[in-house]
């Protein structure tokens, strides 16, 4: 889940994983799979930067248990 500010400052956690598009026209409009439209005041390279933390944030702990499995 990552956090995003739409433009009358409300805070919105949205789920990394619906996101299909983000697109700055010149507002950044983020698409989700399920059809809406967000309208946020981060740039689409804020928004790529929140995903990419978000998912190694994800794998990080993956990560550290293939490793310690493998050192058995």
């Amino acid at each position: 889940m990552i956090e995003v500010t739409k433009f009358n400052e409300e805070k919105i956690t949205i789920n990394a994983d619906l996101i299909e598009s983000v697109e700055e026209t010149p507002d950044t409009v983020i698409s989700l799979s399920t059809g809406r439209k967000i309208i946020v005041k981060e740039s689409r390279q804020e928004v790529r930067n929140l995903v990419i933390l978000y998912k190694k944030e994800c794998y990080a702990d993956l990560g550290q248990i293939l490793l310690s499995e493998k050192g058995k």
